[in-house]
């Protein structure tokens, strides 16, 4: 059935100052749908001038009213919820009701911020009679964050709502793929009652803006989201003028099964870890390691689930949508030639492709040995490889034989086994009996290459803080 379409806020034909712009597609028909600026250094001169503009008025807010401007930003987010999901699933292709749930997501960043923007304190540290020592906490300035293109408003919410709980201001470069929402949301951010300036959004291609913008004096700190080979760019860049970085680089995320699993839910969760938003999130469960006595009956409930999804345009709500452009869809097909160069095996899937767009079937991999690259390597779609193992110190080996460090899936019944992998996994993120858990409050980030720093939960403040020290000496008691 094809979902009811709900008009859309399109952005009028923006030009960067030299009067370049940017195609937007939606990668479900390969149709241009809008056009937006190319935007480079002097549009980020200008939005990084407009948001160092408004920093006084941001800093001087006090944090109750900062709260309640965030409180009414998400409200806004609620109301206009409907288009804001329509125009995501127009601009990355996903199935409307992911839309509609990342939507809510950004809601759920705003409103738990709103509530952290007064738990902003400082220290005091005591120093003995006749001194004191105390730390404030003070907004950065200017935060610049780089948007991916796979959850575009929800990711930009993730890094904007605690920026702007902490009294800065914001500049956003977001992916040249998927602009359309981060435009949106300026009106919505204006009706908020928020200063000119404190949301800046700069349109453009990642080696012109977003390069850009990383290099810039006059930023305080940066958050991106992306590819390593990007994140290490941007890293160098940021470098230069010491800016502070949180990087989310990508991930090869196992989800790890024992005998002892309940093996419905686990292929249930399993295809969802693999599949949703059709791969494209950095912690997807991208790798199966399962116990070798129960490998073959749960790769087959994997494949009979993974084969029923529905692949179409995302405003027709399918299960999987596809691929955000052409050039993603020939790398993810590349991977699956890979694989199957590399000897292991995968069925041709059961679903046909639709005539336009750029889709991929989700592929599901057996055979796989641990020095295959579609063992090791990011792949960035619905492809699943699957490795077998004896032992929990081999599944743990296994878990750890690639250099990201994100996500990990540990399913089984024995609660004492899933904590002492917990313990002992290099991960940044587990989840146990429940793929891709968690919300606004809890920390999320990796270790080895899949970045630096957490978002989420009242860590995530301080990358959007630095912390003042003063220390005073009092006049003798007389």
């Amino acid at each position: 059935m094809t979902a009811t379409r709900v008009p859309v806020t399109l952005p009028d034909v923006h030009q960067a100052l030299d009067g370049r712009t940017l195609p937007v597609e939606d990668p479900s028909t390969e149709l241009t749908v809008a056009h937006v600026a190319r935007g480079g250094a002097a549009e980020v001169d200008r939005a990084v001038a407009a948001a160092r503009g408004a920093t006084r008025a941001m800093r001087d807010t006090p944090p109750l009213e900062r709260g309640r401007a965030l409180r009414r930003l998400a409200a806004e987010v609620d109301a206009a919820a409907e288009e804001l999901a329509h125009l995501e699933s127009l601009d990355t292709g996903k199935p409307l009701s992911l839309a509609r749930g990342e939507v809510a997501g950004c809601v759920g960043y705003l409103d738990y911020y709103a509530g952290a923007a007064t738990s902003l304190q400082g220290d005091t540290i005591p120093l003995g009679p006749g001194s004191l020592a105390y730390t404030v906490p003070e907004p950065v300035g200017v935060s610049a964050h780089v948007v991916p293109w796979n959850a575009p408003l929800s990711m930009l919410c993730r890094s904007v709502a605690p920026a702007l709980a902490a009294g800065n201001c914001a500049v956003v470069k977001p992916a040249e793929q998927t602009p359309l929402t981060a435009l949106r949301l300026a009106g919505l951010v204006e009706a908020a009652g928020f200063p000119s300036g404190a949301y800046e959004v700069v349109t453009g291609l990642g080696a012109e803006a977003g390069a850009a913008l990383a290099a810039h004096a006059g930023i305080g700190s940066l958050t991106f989201t992306g590819s390593v080979a990007t994140g290490r760019a941007v890293l160098r860049a940021a470098a230069e003028h010491v800016t502070p970085v949180v990087t989310e680089l990508g991930g090869k995320s196992p989800q790890i099964v024992f005998a002892d699993a309940e093996l419905d839910d686990v292929a249930r969760q399993v295809v969802t870890g693999f599949t949703a938003n059709s791969g494209q999130y950095c912690d997807a469960g991208s790798r199966l390691l399962v116990d070798r006595a129960v490998a073959a009956e749960l790769v087959e409930r994997i494949r009979a689930r993974a084969g029923a999804l529905t692949l179409g345009a995302g405003a027709d709500d399918p299960d999987l949508g596809p691929m955000v452009s052409a050039a993603h869809r020939r790398r993810v097909d590349d991977y699956v030639a890979l694989g199957r160069a590399e000897g292991a095996d995968a069925p041709t899937p059961p679903q046909p492709l639709p005539a336009a767009g750029h889709f991929v079937a989700p592929t599901v991999f057996t055979g796989v040995g641990p020095a295959m690259r579609i063992a090791r390597e990011e792949i960035f779609g619905p492809v699943l490889a699957v490795l077998e193992f004896d032992t929990e110190d081999q599944a743990l080996d296994l878990a750890d034989a690639t250099d990201y460090g994100l996500g990990v899936g540990i399913h089984t019944a024995d609660v004492d086994r899933a904590l002492r992998i917990a313990d002992r996994v290099d991960a940044g993120y587990v989840m146990v009996n429940d793929y891709f858990a968690g919300g606004p409050a809890v920390p999320f980030g990796g270790t080895k290459l899949s970045g630096t720093g957490r978002e989420r939960g009242l860590v995530a403040l301080e990358s959007y803080l630095t912390r003042k020290t003063v220390v005073v000496r009092r006049a003798p008691c007389t």
